[in-house]
């Protein structure tokens, strides 16, 4: 009877601290999420659509306004990283049977310390994810930017985008889109007329640069 009177005790005191914690990662999104999900149950998404997800650099693209015309959704979640959307693409990705997913993230993930190998891993795993639900439908991947703001962090980025380029061109439905030198000057250095004040984010011209770049890749 002792034992489980201890047992028991252990296991309230264990709620009580779990519940004193901080959200962990994946509960920083559920919030974001579920009203994807409550805006899909509002309008349904149409199959065969072109859905743009990953981070920051998605959530604040009008795509209404750079993409007139074409079937277009926003599933960009500011701050996330490649395996946020691995976890959540079977709840706000494969349902909507897209021909076209454009991909950004890999940006977050070098800043917070992860490796270029495991930018590329969980680049391969959000593909397996959608290829074992969806084989037909087309990735287009935008390679990790060169911004003012994370320069420092260059070298790896571009040592990530080098390996998910090639990977990428192994698979007729994956397209790797080269942004990176788009977005650089003569001397070398980022363009600053491309990045919003914080010197991360895209300016308007950054968007108009990044949807000429984009768009034939959806037509």
């Amino acid at each position: 009877m002792l034992k489980r009177c201890s047992l028991t005790t252990a296991a309230t005191l264990l709620v009580l601290l779990l519940a004193g914690l901080p959200a962990t990662a994946a509960d920083r999104w559920e919030k974001k999420i579920q009203a994807f999900e409550a805006a899909d149950r509002a309008h349904p998404p149409q199959p065969n659509g072109i859905v743009f997800i990953g981070s920051s650099s998605i959530v604040k693209w009008d795509l209404a306004k750079w993409f007139p015309g074409l079937p277009v959704i926003n599933r960009g979640f500011g701050g996330s990283q490649i395996a946020d959307s691995v976890r959540y693409e079977d709840r706000i990705l494969i349902p909507y049977k897209p021909r076209i997913v454009v991909f950004y993230a890999g940006d977050n993930d070098i800043a917070a310390g992860k490796s270029p190998e495991k930018v590329f891993a969980d680049y391969k795993a959000f593909v397996a994810k959608l290829r074992r639900a969806l084989p037909k439908t087309r990735v287009v991947y935008i390679a990790i930017k060169p911004s003012l703001k994370r320069w420092e962090l260059v070298d790896k980025m571009r040592e990530a985008n080098r390996m998910i380029r090639t990977y990428a061109g192994q698979d007729p439905l994956q397209d790797f889109v080269d942004i990176d030198k788009p977005m650089i000057r003569a001397d070398g250095k980022p363009r600053p007329e491309l990045f919003a004040a914080d010197g991360l984010h895209l300016s308007p011209e950054g968007y108009k640069l990044w949807t000429s770049l984009i768009r034939p890749y959806l037509e």
